[in-house]
């Protein structure tokens, strides 16, 4: 499953869809649902009732972005690219960049 592939806080490329091209931090993954919340892209306009402090209106946010429309956007290549995991010698799993075999976790 790609989900657990990206965490919060990736930088990715959405390949598909109103966004396409365009990259971003991740701020929220829904892995239950497969989607994916990337600051400042699909952004949709929610109606809010007034509350309390008598804040209401239209706002602004991110909208969800199917987990299988982002790749992960390398430093190295520069590019949206697939992950990979590798087995360290100390017996830790980490990320890996399946292009340039680049480890993504520090």
């Amino acid at each position: 499953m790609q989900a657990k592939r990206l965490k919060k806080g990736d930088t990715v490329k959405v390949i598909s869809g109103r966004e396409k091209g365009k990259t971003g931090k991740i701020l929220k993954i829904d892995s239950d649902k497969h989607k994916v919340f990337v600051e400042k892209l699909n952004i949709v306009k929610k109606h809010q009732k007034p509350d309390a402090k008598g804040k209401g209106g239209i706002v602004e946010k991110e909208g969800a972005i199917d987990i299988s429309n982002v790749l992960y956007l390398c430093n190295k290549c520069e590019a949206g690219v697939k992950i990979g995991f590798k087995m360290l010698d100390d017996g830790k799993k980490v990320r890996v960049c399946k292009q340039c075999h680049e480890l993504l976790d520090a």
